[in-house]
C-alpha cells in the first residue's frame, strides 16, 4: 500500500519493522495524555498504530501534537521501535511496536464528531448514522463489512469464471415486464409522458443471450422492485443473476456447490461435503414445518393425528375427524421453562392462526399442564412413549390444517432450539430443497397460483397430470392432483435461510 504520501497503513507494522523510518496517514481513534508523552492512535480502515510524541525530544512537536483532537486527519513521520513487554497489545495487529514520531503534519482539522467512531461507539440510531453516512463509514465494523462482501465477490467471480460463465452486463433502463411486485417508473425526456422501468431482475435479458447461444452468463445484477421494507426485502438490492443452456437441475447444483463451500471455507473454515445436502420438499414440511430448515437444530415434528385422536381429548378428534392433522414437537429438558415463556409460545402460536397450543410437561412422577390429564391412561403413556418424550422434556402439540400446524410449529422449534441452545453453531449446514410443487389453492382468490415461481416445469413423471387438467378444464380440476404436481424448481438453504 505504500504511495508517495505514506509508506504503510495503520496495520501493517510489525517488530520486523523496527529501525525503520516510516511515514503513516490516517483519522486520530484515540489520544492518551501521560504528561510530557502523548500517545496517539492512528486509524485507518486497515487497522490502528500508536505513534508516540516525547517532550523530552522534541518539545515543540509535543506541543504541535497536544492540538490534536479526535478524527483530525494526520500525517506522521517517525521510527518504529519496539514497545516494553508490559506496554505490548494482544489485542492489535501492531500491538508490538509503535511509531516514536519526528513529524507532524495536519492534513485536514474536524468538528467534533456527532458519535464516536472508535469501538468505544455503543449504540447509535440508525438515523444519526445515515446522517452522517461518510463518518460511519470509518467505523471498524462497517469497514469489515465492505471488505467481506468484495471478497465474497471476487470468489463467486473466479468460481464461476473457472465454469466458463462470462459476466454480461444487462441494460438497467427497460420497459415494465409483470414480475411480483411493481416497478419503479422512470420519465423520458424524449418521449414525453411515456417512461422507462428499472429492472426487477435481467429475467428477459439473460433468457436472449441464452437463446443468443452465449451458453453460460452471470452477472451482479442491480435490481429495484418498489414494495415495502421487510428484513428480507430491499427496494434496490444486488443479485448473483445466473443463466446456463442445456443443463439440468442437477448441473446447476454443480455449479453453485463449489462456489458456495469456497465461501463457507474461507469465512467460516469450514469444510462442506460435496455433493450438498439434497431434501424434497414435501419431506422437508413434514420434518421441519417449513421449505428453510435450520438443520443444526435437531429437532424434527412429528405426526401423531392417529394417535391423538384417540387421547380422549375432543379438539384433537375433532380436527382429525374434519380432515386436519396434528403434530408434535419435543422439547428436550424444555420442562424447565417458565409458565410466562410458554405461555409466550402459546401467544405466538395463536398470532400466525392457530386456535391454541396444547402443552405437557413430562415428568418422573406423572405429566403436568393443559393437557396431562388425557395422558396419564395406558394410551396416554404410550402417545408419550411414540414421541419419544421423556422426563424432563417439554410436549407441545398443534392441530388444524397442515398449513397452520406446519407454520406454528416451525417457528416454535426455531424458539426452543435457540432457547434450550440445541442449535450447533459450530457447524455450516447447506441444503438444497427440490420438488417444490407447481400449483398451490388460494382460498382468499379460490384459484390456483404458482407455489414457487411459474418459470420452472414439471418433473417428467408427474407430466401426464398437467395434460390431464388442461383437458378437463377448470370447472373440473382435480384440486388434490394438481396439488401434488412437482416442478424442477429449488432451494439453496444455509443455516435456515434460503
Amino acid at each position: 500500500m505504500e504511495t508517495s504520501y505514506r509508506s504503510h497503513t495503520c496495520g501493517a507494522l510489525r517488530l520486523a519493522d523496527e529501525g525503520a523510518t516510516v511515514s503513516l496517514c490516517g483519522w486520530v481513534n484515540s489520544i492518551r495524555d501521560q504528561g510530557g508523552v502523548l500517545f496517539v492512535d492512528l486509524r485507518d480502515r486497515y487497522g490502528l498504530t500508536q505513534c508516540t510524541f516525547r517532550g523530552d525530544k522534541d518539545a515543540d512537536l509535543l506541543a504541535a501534537a497536544e492540538r490534536v483532537r479526535g478524527e483530525w486527519t494526520l500525517r506522521v513521520t517517525g521510527t518504529v521501535i519496539a514497545r516494553p513487554d508490559e506496554a505490548r497489545n494482544p489485542n492489535m495487529d501492531t500491538g508490538e511496536v509503535e511509531v516514536e514520531a519526528t513529524a507532524l503534519e495536519v492534513l485536514s482539522e474536524s468538528k467534533t464528531p456527532p458519535f464516536p467512531l472508535n469501538e468505544k461507539a455503543g449504540d447509535v440510531s440508525p438515523e444519526i448514522r445515515l446522517k452522517h453516512r461518510h463518518l460511519d463509514l470509518r467505523r471498524t465494523r462497517m469497514g469489515e463489512i465492505l471488505r467481506d462482501r468484495a471478497r465474497i465477490a471476487s470468489i463467486i467471480r473466479r468460481g464461476f469464471d473457472a465454469q466458463g460463465f462470462l459476466d454480461i452486463e444487462t441494460p438497467t433502463l427497460v420497459r415494465s415486464t409483470p414480475e411480483g411486485a411493481r416497478d419503479y417508473l422512470v420519465p423520458s425526456r424524449v418521449h414525453p409522458g411515456q417512461f422507462y422501468a428499472l429492472p426487477q431482475s435481467p429475467q428477459i435479458f439473460k433468457q436472449l443471450l441464452m437463446v443468443g447461444g452465449q451458453d453460460r452468463y452471470y452477472q451482479f445484477a442491480r435490481c429495484f422492485r418498489d414494495e415495502d421494507l421487510r428484513a428480507d426485502r430491499q427496494p434496490e438490492f444486488t443479485q448473483v443473476d445466473v443463466e446456463a443452456t442445456f443443463v439440468r437441475p442437477e448441473d446447476v447444483w454443480g455449479f453453485f456447490e463449489p462456489v458456495v463451500a469456497e465461501l463457507v471455507k474461507e469465512f467460516h473454515g469450514r469444510e462442506v461435503p460435496q455433493p450438498f445436502r439434497r431434501m424434497p420438499y414435501h419431506e422437508a414440511l413434514d420434518r421441519f414445518g417449513c421449505d428453510k430448515p435450520d438443520l443444526r437444530n435437531p429437532l424434527e415434528l412429528q405426526l401423531v393425528s392417529e394417535a391423538a385422536a384417540g387421547l380422549g381429548f375432543r379438539v384433537f378428534s375433532s380436527v382429525v375427524e374434519g380432515g386436519g392433522m396434528v403434530k408434535a414437537l419435543v422439547g428436550p429438558g424444555a420442562a424447565s421453562l417458565s409458565r410466562k415463556e410458554i405461555d409466550a409460545l402459546e401467544h405466538e402460536a395463536k398470532s400466525m392462526g392457530a386456535s391454541g397450543l396444547a402443552w405437557a410437561k413430562i415428568t418422573e412422577d406423572a405429566p403436568t399442564g393443559p393437557i396431562s390429564k388425557f395422558l396419564k391412561d395406558d394410551a396416554g403413556a404410550a402417545f408419550i412413549e411414540s414421541v419419544g418424550a421423556k422426563p424432563g422434556d417439554l410436549l407441545l402439540c398443534t392441530a388444524g390444517s397442515g398449513i397452520v400446524v406446519n407454520r406454528v410449529l416451525s417457528a416454535l422449534r426455531d424458539r426452543i432450539g435457540a432457547r434450550m441452545e440445541l442449535i450447533d453453531t459450530s457447524r455450516t449446514e447447506v441444503l438444497w430443497v427440490t420438488d417444490f410443487p407447481l400449483l398451490e389453492w388460494n382460498e382468499e382468490t379460490e384459484r390456483f397460483v404458482s407455489q414457487h415461481h411459474p418459470f420452472t416445469m414439471p418433473v417428467a413423471d408427474d407430466l401426464p397430470l398437467v395434460f390431464e387438467a388442461a383437458k378437463v378444464g377448470p370447472e373440473n380440476y382435480d384440486r388434490e392432483k394438481l396439488a401434488s404436481i412437482r416442478t424442477q424448481a429449488y432451494d439453496l438453504v444455509i443455516d435456515g435461510v434460503e
